[in-house]
């Protein structure tokens, strides 16, 4: 979780939303990303979603299964979605996200949509702290523009 963290302080420096995610198999990191919607001009480039897209380059397969990944914040629910797409085992999130979470807080897509794959989440609340202030200040400074 510490790389996710750092990873979302990276987005944070190019204006972007402060979201990291780590993706590990077998113990180790075999892909990292932030958040690069402003940074690259697109909706879709969540942390998450070009974290899974480096994962599935890097072993050269369609479906990460026996992968975790660790974010900085509950994903949303595209990502949520995309995750479940790519049948990944283990979420791990550092903050909850109230308004536009998508797991445990406000669409929880793996508990109103079907799904084939359902990974487990995990809520991982010893980085919550870091993780909150780290969007509280980035929207506090985006509101002062």
């Amino acid at each position: 979780m510490k790389q996710a963290i750092i990873l979302a302080k990276k987005a944070k420096n190019h204006e972007d939303v402060p979201i990291g995610a780590v993706i590990v198999k077998d113990g180790k990191i075999i892909a990292k990303a932030e958040n690069q919607v402003q940074k690259k001009k697109n909706p879709l480039l969540h942390a998450e979603i070009i974290a899974i897209t480096k994962a599935c380059k890097k072993l050269n397969a369609k479906f990460l299964d026996g992968c975790d990944i660790y974010v900085s914040l509950e994903p949303c629910a595209m990502c949520a979605v995309a995750l479940s797409f790519a049948r990944i085992k283990r979420i791990y999130f550092a903050a909850s996200d109230e308004k536009g979470g998508g797991i445990l807080s406000n669409a929880k897509v793996y508990q109103t949509d079907r799904h084939l794959w359902k990974p487990e989440a995990i809520h991982d609340e010893e980085y919550a702290e870091e993780s909150c202030k780290l969007l509280k200040d980035f929207f506090k400074e985006r509101r002062k523009k």
